[in-house]
């Protein structure tokens, strides 16, 4: 497929050529660094779809990379780091990323998890429907909140709009960036209207696994958090007075009550 372009931020060479191995095998072109800076300028030549990064990186390290790389690009970011320690998986969501692997890490899973972002990005381009769809509001709810329809392929909610097929997001008028992971979160959460999404489902979602009962580890429900939180900080919707966004302690996501019409 001439779209599947990968970048690769590593400064081993085994790995940085395993990694070429791997991703070829899955159709990418590939284009590897070493360093953090000729990683950001490659991003921004190729314009990938994919891009890995490691965290020990000589000059700047990964977690600014992912940062910088996030000024102009949505390219999909998986970190695959030697570092295990949750505060560092947490950093490197915060920083941009969408996926974190630690080292030694499996091929296989590595390819799973790349396969699994390319079918949300077919399954949204294809129809634009996202993940966490659902038939009806919340039962009893005297005004339901609703993530409605514009006809031309907007959702809209309390003045936040998106754009499934054309991954578009805008707050009162402006564009708001986020990236890939972010917006399928807020799209899965829209769909839902005021049914709560469970972090476990958005957790599979993520991982294109629409199955039930798929394995969730708390890894996973923490990287949903972390990317939700970065949408609320970009929206600027604090949790304790939503606009947008409403926690289910303990359960999950769903849309906060719509505001009073003016």
């Amino acid at each position: 497929m001439p779209d599947r372009v990968a970048v690769i931020i590593e400064d081993d060479a085994d790995i940085r050529n395993l990694l070429e191995a791997i991703l070829a095998q899955a159709g990418f072109t590939t284009h590897a660094v070493s360093e953090g800076a000729d990683g950001v300028a490659a991003v921004r030549d190729h314009q990938p779809i994919l891009t890995t990064l490691d965290i020990s990186l000589p000059g700047i390290d990964g977690f600014e990379v992912a940062r910088q790389i996030r000024h102009f690009s949505d390219t999909y970011i998986i970190i695959l780091s030697a570092r295990t320690e949750e505060v560092d998986t947490l950093m490197g969501l915060d920083a941009g990323a969408d996926d974190y692997l630690t080292k030694p890490f499996r091929p296989r899973e590595l390819r799973a998890r790349v396969e699994a972002m390319m079918r949300r990005r077919n399954l949204y381009a294809g129809d634009g429907t996202g993940p966490g769809e659902r038939p009806a509001g919340e039962p009893g709810a005297a005004e339901p909140a609703t993530a409605s329809g514009d006809g031309d392929g907007w959702l809209s909610h309390n003045g936040l709009r998106i754009h499934p097929e054309m991954r578009l997001c805008e707050l009162d008028g402006s564009p708001v960036t986020l990236t890939r992971s972010e917006f399928d979160l807020l799209q899965a959460i829209m769909n839902g209207k005021r049914r709560v999404v469970s972090k476990d489902t958005l957790s599979l979602e993520l991982r294109g696994d629409h199955s039930t009962g798929g394995y969730v580890s708390e890894s996973d429900r923490r990287a949903v958090e972390v990317h939700l939180a970065n949408v609320r900080r970009k929206l600027n919707d604090p949790v304790n007075a939503p606009r947008f966004i409403e926690t289910v302690r303990g359960v999950g996501y769903r849309l906060a009550t719509r505001q009073p019409q003016s």
